[in-house]
């Protein structure tokens, strides 16, 4: 009398939740009774072996170990869920750094400037960054600098002008990053951050992640992509 594997497998199944709590104890105590029954009715002359009695318990061990795994797990998976949730609901009316490439402007009435900020993301130091600013239709706004950066995530603004020092329209730009290393090499590991500001937190998108709607411009984003908070 055996436990067929196609039971275990549907208990431990990651696509549904397994037997009930009912079905369960039902399987228990139908094995314990054919257990007994076994060996009530086991032959003098040719008994049960420890073995086979051992194997036989182990597996309706395992069912229960199972199924008590499943629901710690559960449980874990839930806290974690809450715990993220709450952690994003924090973000609400932040700004935060996200990957992306825009650049707001918008000038004032006395003419001027305010840009969103732009950062990027290294996973080694840059000998040197250099930041071209472009716009809606493919002309170069701005060429320059920012010089040496360290690993990480780091943010920098752009002061608006133009490389003949006026100050550019209002509108969105994209920023293109070169980053290179001591050798003159460019760095591949680099990831060009945009400013965004966190609208609201939608519920679990199914794989367990919870989104934050960063705008119609900007779209949603997962928490992990959130690189820095500003």
């Amino acid at each position: 009398m055996n436990i067929d594997n196609s039971v275990l497998s549907s208990i431990n199944s990651g696509g549904n939740k397994g037997l009930s709590a009912r079905q369960s104890d039902e399987l228990r105590e139908s094995f314990l009774t054919l257990l007994i029954t076994q060996l009530q009715n086991q032959d003098p002359l040719n008994p049960m072996e420890n073995a086979e009695m051992t194997s036989q318990l182990a597996q309706i061990n395992t069912v229960s170990g199972i199924e008590e795994l499943n629901s710690t797990l559960e449980g874990i998976t839930s806290q974690m869920d809450a715990n993220q949730a709450l952690q994003a609901s924090g973000l609400i009316g932040k700004g935060v750094m996200v990957p992306g490439r825009h650049i707001l402007l918008e000038q004032d009435s006395d003419g001027n400037a305010y840009t969103t900020p732009f950062g990027i993301e290294l996973s080694e130091p840059a000998k040197s960054v250099k930041a071209t600013i472009v716009g809606e239709g493919g002309q170069v706004i701005r060429r320059y600098d920012l010089g040496s950066v360290k690993a990480g995530v780091q943010s920098f603004e752009w002061d608006g002008k133009n490389d003949q020092g006026e100050t550019a329209a209002s509108g969105r730009y994209t920023v293109q990053l070169e980053a290179s290393d001591t050798e003159g090499d460019q760095i591949e590991a680099a990831t060009a951050l945009q400013y965004a500001v966190v609208n609201r937190v939608t519920p679990n998108d199914g794989n367990g992640s919870v989104r934050l709607d960063l705008g119609a411009i900007h779209g949603q984003v997962t928490l992990d992509q959130v690189k820095q908070i500003l």
